[in-house]
């Protein structure tokens, strides 16, 4: 008997060490970042990218490369940014394109994650509307822009439905693409306990596919951003407001190249904005839960 039980004390001790080197394993360390590392690693390379940027601009300015009001100062870029900030405009036409951008992008959220899951799971939608999706992505969004004119006129509506057409194929594909490499033991577990139908999808489906869904949410945002200004550049009316493409077209209509630098730029800090903020985080924390990505 005692024997018996120094054996039993024996694997049960072997079997705690061994959950707690899974437990290890398992576990991701988490560790808050020091300000100094974070300014290294984080603010200091865009920082100097920028800068190179500025310095290369104004040696070609200097060197005469071209026409002046072709390549201008960036001091007249600046100039023009102070003249928006001044008259209190700056804000007013980014939120114009910003505020349409975020909300063509839930509609888009709201259509494509059902979409995806239909595609992912019905055989015969997958077959029917699979390659129309692939082919709708690769279309690009400002192919839509003449039509959607035709359809709904100069309209709000119409800058929204060239943003659906161009985010609801890249968000769907990216959840397809997710629920694809989700391992079919997490769905036969799912099922024994319960988990089928709409909650299989909320509680084993959709976490399992994260991943590669929020691949497809941060592509459905670039498409949506980039839809929004074919839209604005090309459908412009006073009846939409002013917004960064109608800025643009209209500094490219008065031949004010300054002005037209700085659409660009704006547009181009904004979509880095959104995705630094918002995507680039949440990336992060669903791989970092994964063990995918401690040292991002």
């Amino acid at each position: 008997m005692a024997g018996t039980d120094t054996t039993r004390t024996s694997t049960g001790t072997e079997l705690a060490g061994l959950e707690a080197g899974l437990d290890a394993l398992e576990t991701v360390p988490v560790r808050r970042t020091p300000w100094r590392e974070v300014l290294w690693r984080k603010v200091l390379p865009p920082v100097t990218a920028v800068i190179v940027v500025l310095a290369v601009w104004k040696l070609l300015v200097l060197a005469h490369v071209t026409d002046d009001y072709k390549l201008p100062d960036p001091s007249a870029v600046w100039h023009s940014l102070r003249e928006l900030w001044l008259n209190g405009t700056l804000f007013d036409i980014i939120w114009t394109s910003v505020s349409r951008g975020l909300l063509g992008f839930l509609a888009a959220l709201a259509i494509g994650t059902p979409l995806g899951l239909l595609v992912a799971r019905v055989p015969f939608v997958r077959a029917a509307l699979g390659p129309v999706l692939s082919g709708l992505q690769s279309l690009p969004s400002v192919a839509w822009v003449p039509a959607a004119v035709i359809w709904l006129g100069i309209t709000d509506a119409a800058m929204y439905a060239v943003i659906l057409l161009g985010a609801v194929p890249s968000i769907a594909n990216g959840l397809v693409s997710g629920i694809d490499q989700v391992p079919p033991l997490y769905l036969r577990a799912g099922r024994t306990l319960g988990a089928t139908g709409v909650r299989g999808a909320r509680y084993v489906l959709l976490p399992a596919a994260l991943p590669g869904y929020v691949a497809g949410l941060k592509q459905g945002w670039a498409f949506s951003w980039r839809s929004l200004m074919a839209a604005e550049l090309i459908a412009s009316s006073p009846d939409l407001g002013l917004g960064l493409g109608q800025y643009l077209e209209n500094a490219r209509t008065d031949s004010d190249m300054p002005g037209v630098l700085l659409g660009i730029i704006m547009i181009l800090f904004v979509g880095i904005a959104i995705d630094l903020a918002v995507f680039s985080p949440l990336e992060r924390r669903v791989l970092r839960t994964r063990g995918l990505a401690a040292g991002r």
